[in-house]
């Protein structure tokens, strides 16, 4: 998957796994285990995945999107399932096929695919015109242009700033805010072009819709939120000794990420300072496999989106 990078692939829903090697490599320890994909997208690293399974291999993807859960029945192998909903409730997918605290591993690829992007109809790119949606399930849940259509300024503006990283989030909030009164935004276009007209100072190759965008998707999804609730999910649910390998396509969800593998590397940071507590009582349930991973140059250039993405890897103690 991809997520905040720059929109410069050509047109058409092509997809290209990022890390897609390093990912399997660093998943699959034992090629009999049961492995979860909590990502499916378009299905790069789930079929990757099963060619590095033995035939008594296992492998449960979720994905929330209909059109992955569509591709996912093109995969015709009895050792592949798929589950369509949120990778927060991997718990209550693994657990219903009887894999809870047994899975081998847990690989979540995070954020929205390229052919999400590519495709207008999805609303997700402010550089091709379409239908302001931006909902990684359209069948569910508030549209962007619902969204717009009723939020506060003021919480337009925290979202832009919390979720963007924008500075100029209160500008472009008020410039949305004082359109919306004539013509509800319906069309990313039209949406985009206020953003870029209200936008006093562009990034260098960058579009100045872009940190909005990003924000705007991620309040949507629940983006962030789901992320942190499949991280807990995804640590009960693993076998101990279990991987998890996690990509992810800007800082918010990096952090998010490192801070979660280093409290668990570390063990019960949340008690008060002073707690006198010998080295065997600390609860670390997590160690950190080698260091965060990121995409060569070759690949790169093959797939620039890929050139922000992250991959940390931790396995289960117990």
């Amino acid at each position: 998957m991809t997520s905040s990078a720059p929109e410069h692939a050509p047109r058409g829903f092509r997809h290209a796994s990022v890390l897609l090697d390093g990912a399997v490599d660093a998943l699959i320890h034992d090629p009999a285990g049961h492995y979860l994909d909590g990502t499916f997208g378009r299905g790069g690293h789930s079929r990757a995945i099963l060619e590095r399974l033995a035939p008594e291999g296992r492998l449960l993807a979720i994905d929330r999107d209909p059109q992955a859960i569509a591709e996912a029945a093109n995969i015709d192998d009895e050792r592949f399932a798929i589950d369509q909903g949120e990778f927060a409730r991997l718990g209550e997918f693994a657990e219903a096929r009887g894999l809870h605290g047994r899975l081998s591993g847990v690989l979540l690829d995070v954020g929205v695919s390229s052919p999400q992007l590519d495709d207008p109809e999805r609303g997700f790119s402010f550089l091709r015109d379409g239908p302001l949606d931006m909902r990684m399930d359209p069948t569910r849940g508030e549209s962007a242009a619902d969204w717009l259509a009723h939020a506060a300024e003021g919480e337009i503006a925290r979202v832009f700033k919390t979720y963007g990283e924008e500075r100029f989030a209160r500008r472009l909030a008020k410039a949305i805010v004082a359109r919306r009164v004539e013509t509800p935004f319906t069309r990313t276009g039209d949406l985009a072009e206020v953003i870029k007209t209200a936008h006093p100072a562009w990034e260098k190759g960058k579009h100045p819709a872009t940190r909005a965008f990003q924000a705007l998707r991620i309040q949507v999804n629940g983006e962030l939120d789901q992320l942190d609730a499949a991280l807990e999910a995804a640590l009960e649910a693993l076998a101990p000794g279990g991987h998890l390998v996690v990509i992810s396509f800007h800082s918010l969800e990096d952090r998010r990420v490192k801070r979660f593998i280093r409290d668990h590397v570390r063990g019960d940071t949340h008690l008060p300072k002073g707690i006198p507590l010998r080295d065997d009582q600390i609860q670390r349930r997590l160690e950190s496999v080698g260091k965060a991973r990121r995409p060569g140059p070759e690949e790169v250039e093959a797939n620039p989106r890929a050139r922000s993405a992250v991959m940390r890897v931790a396995r289960k103690r117990y």
